[in-house]
């Protein structure tokens, strides 16, 4: 279908349907404002094409904080903001994606290596999709596409994960018949990020915003994770989800990032293994003598974080399975509070004068909510779980801190990755 009538179509409320199941209802004017404003800017940029939408979300960490690099266990869930896209495919095998407000980026796929991209932008992370593709058995060609985000920048919901999983499911729906699984996506979204964007991530943020829902993940066989979708009843919950964006940077924290996976795997290679996946517990707590010379305090302690999260996330899938949301909240709180004295991702010692996510956490605890470090830490957002009644005091607490608009309230969206066009029929889900 070409883009004009889409966005006829959008703007008349032939998609009122599909919108709503992916966004609720009292957010529905304005999603359709949206989808219609991009296909617009889509016609502008690339002529009036035959063409798809596409919708990929954000993710929270729900448990296992920086555990997935070492083949651990996480779960995670998909929420309802997200990247949006139009578009269409061409057959000159470059792909073209200007996203809204940036500038474009293109991509020939016949020339595409490591080396070819600058780190670090946005043109290596779909080139390197695209090459995940070729070097997989699955096809890769050109499109062109127009993007907008509200999954922001810096805010610890994975916006280069759901921008990478974009890409893979736009050459997806186009050149693999839309076969492809979440997991695939998200294994292309992480080569990219690390051998072309340069940051060595786990697998967890692509796999959370492929999937939709709320998941367990057990990556024992990162090459074949093994996957659960659970029930998360919001309701018998009594909590609300809110991400508090404290309004710090993740552009310098590469170097902070690495040292998680790379202290752990340090302690690892003393028992002459990999990752800590592959190490007794027991025999890392008898070494610690040895380990703390060896490597140093932080890296002990980083040990020690991993194999209590493991048992944690386990602990959590069971209490969610059995509906004991009280425990639930207990292990959430508990991840919390080792990955702030553990794992160490809350700040940077190095400027420890800038402590946004500390201040933040310090302002959830003084009024009994809960709370912990949302994602990769050191920047960015904590995720807060408030009851009903102190959901308005929180937010007026931390606007009066960090800023207006600093609270996310969101829901846990259902749906992964989706072309919007094809896998909604008349408006509602196939």
């Amino acid at each position: 279908m070409i883009c004009s009538l889409i966005a006829e179509k959008i703007k008349s409320g032939a998609f009122d349907r599909a919108l709503t199941e992916l966004y609720g209802e009292g957010r529905l004017e304005y999603q359709r404002e949206r989808y219609y404003t991009m296909a617009q800017s889509f016609i502008a940029t690339y002529g009036d094409r035959d063409v798809e939408l596409f919708s990929v979300p954000g993710r929270t960490e729900i448990c296992g904080n920086h555990t997935d690099h070492n083949n651990g266990k996480v779960i995670c869930g998909s929420v309802d903001i997200d990247i949006i896209s139009v578009a269409a495919k061409t057959d000159n095998g470059v792909i073209s994606l200007k996203s809204d407000g940036y500038r474009e980026s293109v991509i020939d796929i016949a020339s595409i290596s490591a080396g070819s991209v600058k780190p670090g932008c946005s043109a290596a992370l779909i080139a390197g999709v695209a090459d995940w593709f070729m070097k997989n058995s699955h096809k890769a060609g050109g499109f062109c596409a127009y993007t907008k985000s509200d999954v922001i920048m810096g805010s610890g919901i994975s916006s280069s994960a759901a921008f990478e999983v974009m890409a893979g499911e736009i050459l997806n729906v186009f050149y693999n018949n839309g076969g492809m699984s979440a997991m695939e996506l998200a294994k292309a979204g992480q080569y990219a990020e690390n051998v072309f964007f340069g940051k060595p991530c786990g697998l967890m943020d692509q796999a959370a915003c492929a999937s939709g829902g709320i998941s367990y993940i057990d990556f024992a066989d990162p090459s074949v994770p093994y996957t659960e979708k659970l029930t998360f009843d919001s309701a018998r919950a009594g909590k609300s989800l809110c991400l508090i964006n404290t309004g710090g940077s993740h552009a310098k924290l590469t170097d902070q990032y690495a040292s998680l996976p790379a202290e752990m795997k340090q302690v690892a290679s003393y028992f002459g293994k990999p990752v800590l996946r592959m190490v007794r517990r027991e025999d890392v707590f008898a070494s610690i003598p040895a380990l703390r010379e060896a490597y140093g305090d932080r890296a002990v302690l980083r040990a020690i974080h991993y194999f209590e999260e493991n048992d944690r996330v386990e602990k959590q899938r069971a209490a969610i399975k059995r509906g004991d949301y009280d425990e639930f909240f207990r292990l959430l709180q508990s991840s919390g509070d080792s990955s702030f004295k553990f794992l160490q991702n809350v700040f940077c010692a190095e400027n420890a004068a800038d402590q946004g996510l500390s201040v933040a956490l310090a302002l959830c605890a003084c009024s009994g909510v809960t709370a912990r470090v949302h994602g990769g830490g050191f920047a960015g957002t904590v995720q807060a779980w408030p009851e009903p009644c102190r959901a308005e005091k929180l937010k007026r607490d931390m606007e009066s801190v960090f800023g207006k608009g600093c609270c996310m309230f969101l829901n846990i969206r259902p749906y992964g990755a989706v072309c919007v066009t094809r896998e909604f029929a008349g408006g509602a889900r196939a």
